[in-house]
């Protein structure tokens, strides 16, 4: 369908007469800056474009309440950005047919850009654990300190959810835990960034983010790895990093490898679990489906397979054993022959 056809079919299915149909898609085609465009398919579209036509499309059938889950998390900054603002300011010049937006996102900028209301939500189970005011005047400035401060209070909040401990320390790993699958070369950027001038070992969450050009789902699954293998404490809203990630960071290829090893088999009980069991073995061999099995007495099969994938990427980055992934099979034979 084209541009207008699209906008067109929620009207349609509202049974709006097709002269007053016409009318207010074409309006909300202008009103989203696609005028000129009507006849367009999305295949002649860019992405932001074809974004804005969801946008029209939504606003034609004058909702209420605006539903935007991540509106502009596909797009690239330079066009999210154009788009979130033109949006803000037909919210701001009260041009839009709604009178709330309800926006989820995981990037906690965009948050305090936009929103004059933020909650927090926990995750496993998604509960709300937090609820900030935004009284800052529309247009806001990144730059400002207050904007700044609000952005460090948020990632505070969100390190110090319901997965910490009491002393705001992450608990440690249980051999049923779940594992974030980060890789080993994720883990390398922020300890080198973080272990560098003009950090020195202690950073602001935020500022990482910015610098890694990570978005909050990315960076916290990153930093708690590194807590739980003692690379690093995560504590309101910093990282600090410990005295071995420090070292780490300027050590070669081979003796990091050793240090990590050392890490995996001291922090994570499935690797040292997996460590036992190939060393007890006369064959040193042992079969994937075994550790799946024990993990799916504490985990769903779609996480305990996520779980299993992520230390078997960290136990052969270590070298503490091997595995086939076509046999499925763990083994302490090097693989080098």
């Amino acid at each position: 369908m084209t541009v207008l056809q699209n906008v067109e079919a929620g009207l349609e299915a509202l049974g709006v007469p097709d002269k007053e149909s016409r009318r207010r898609a074409l309006s909300a085609i202008d009103l989203i800056g696609l005028d000129g465009f009507e006849s367009a398919y999305p295949r002649e579209l860019s992405g932001g474009m074809r974004q804005r036509v969801g946008f029209a499309r939504a606003l034609v059938v004058e909702p209420t309440i605006l539903l935007l889950d991540e509106p502009f998390s596909a797009l690239d900054v330079l066009t999210a950005e154009t788009i979130r603002t033109d949006l803000l300011d037909l919210w701001i010049e009260r041009r839009l047919p709604t009178k709330s937006m309800l926006l989820v996102t995981h990037n906690i900028e965009e948050a305090v850009f936009m929103c004059d209301r933020i909650l927090i939500f926990s995750s496993n189970p998604g509960r709300v654990v937090g609820e900030i005011e935004v009284t800052f005047p529309h247009p806001r400035d990144r730059l400002d300190a207050n904007f700044r401060q609000m952005g460090d209070d948020i990632y505070a909040k969100m390190t110090a959810r319901p997965t910490l401990g009491a002393a705001g320390q992450l608990a440690r790993l249980q051999l049923g835990s779940r594992r974030p699958p980060v890789s080993t070369n994720v883990m390398a950027g922020p300890i080198e960034t973080v272990a560098t001038p003009p950090y020195n070992g202690k950073a602001d969450l935020p500022e990482i983010a910015r610098t890694l050009q990570l978005e909050i789902d990315d960076l916290f699954p990153v930093a708690e790895v590194l807590h739980y293998l003692g690379f690093a404490e995560i504590k309101e809203g910093d990282i600090l990093l410990s005295a071995a990630a420090r070292n780490f960071a300027d050590l070669d290829t081979q003796t990091r490898k050793e240090v990590f090893a050392r890490h995996l088999l001291a922090s994570v009980p499935l690797a040292q679990h997996i460590r036992h069991v190939l060393d007890e073995r006369p064959g040193h061999r042992a079969p994937r489906i075994r550790f799946e099995q024990e993990l799916e007495d504490y985990l769903s099969d779609a996480a305990a397979e996520e779980t299993l994938d992520a230390v078997v990427d960290w136990g052969r980055y270590a070298e503490v054993f091997a595995y086939d992934d076509q046999a499925e099979m763990f083994s302490l034979e090097d693989p080098k022959g």
